[in-house]
């Protein structure tokens, strides 16, 4: 789909320079660590991630948007066989993936393998807007070769992707904004959406607390599997966030990139 990046990174940039100014205005807990270094290592991640998918997709299409164009052309997927109204299989698309996100989630928390390159995640000591973008680069590119099998199988729409991908990016980058939200309008996004004090529970050191909450979009898949934890046992503000690393190593870009290979 012609300049989809363009939209991605637009949208990107937007929602994060926007969430950032929120989280200044209306901060919902006290940060901990030092900003500027935090976000060194938690944006250098995201240009590390950039370059490997980059250097991937010259052997592989690990863009799903490219893959919803290619599944197209070649008649595969599930969603191409079928004969229904657009919106229908726009509006399955769109959910399908955002389950499939969520089962991922939940598998990476439970296969120790997976947990250990996805623990670099929860090893962020705050939570914030770009706690988000913190994934090691393996987490990355294995979660982009399961889109990329994932669309093969259902052939949605290259435009029901990318509305996905974009609402996928600005969501988790919202649930995981240090943004305080009237309680009110908390509960009522809640309905739909994965709000911050939803989402803040997921990374708390408690295991029982960061094994729960695990969609990043949308709120259903967590009260139909009976895991949403409302709320931390020790109230947002009191919270531990993190693992068992509470110390500034998390901080260090090479201490993460290192974190999955130590014991």
């Amino acid at each position: 789909m012609e300049h989809d990046i363009y939209w991605r990174i637009g949208v990107f940039v937007a929602v994060l320079l926007v969430l950032a100014l929120l989280e200044r205005l209306a901060p919902r807990r006290a940060l901990i660590q030092p900003k500027g270094r935090r976000w060194r290592t938690n944006l250098g991640l995201v240009v590390i991630d950039t370059l490997v998918l980059r250097a991937l997709a010259l052997a592989v299409p690990v863009l799903a948007v490219a893959t919803a164009v290619d599944a197209g052309r070649l008649g595969w997927g599930v969603l191409n066989a079928l004969d229904w109204p657009w919106w229908v299989e726009f509006a399955l698309a769109v959910m399908i993936l955002d389950l499939a996100i969520w089962t991922q989630h939940l598998i990476t928390h439970k296969v120790p393998l997976f947990w250990r390159f996805h623990r670099v995640h929860h090893a962020d000591r705050d939570f914030d807007v770009t706690t988000a973008l913190r994934f090691h680069p393996v987490e990355i590119a294995g979660s982009a070769g399961v889109k990329v099998g994932l669309v093969y199988l259902l052939g949605p729409s290259a435009l029901a992707v990318l509305v996905f991908e974009i609402l996928l990016n600005a969501t988790a980058m919202f649930n995981h904004a240090n943004l305080r939200l009237p309680p009110w309008l908390d509960r009522v996004v809640r309905l739909v959406l994965v709000t911050p004090d939803m989402h803040r529970v997921h990374h708390s050191v408690l295991r029982e607390e960061h094994d729960s909450n695990y969609g990043f979009a949308l709120s259903v898949w967590d009260r139909i599997f009976r895991t949403h934890v409302p709320q931390p046992k020790a109230g947002h503000e009191a919270m531990t966030v993190g693992l068992e690393w509470q110390d500034d190593r998390t901080m260090r870009l090479g201490w993460v990139l290192g974190l999955p290979f130590r014991r």
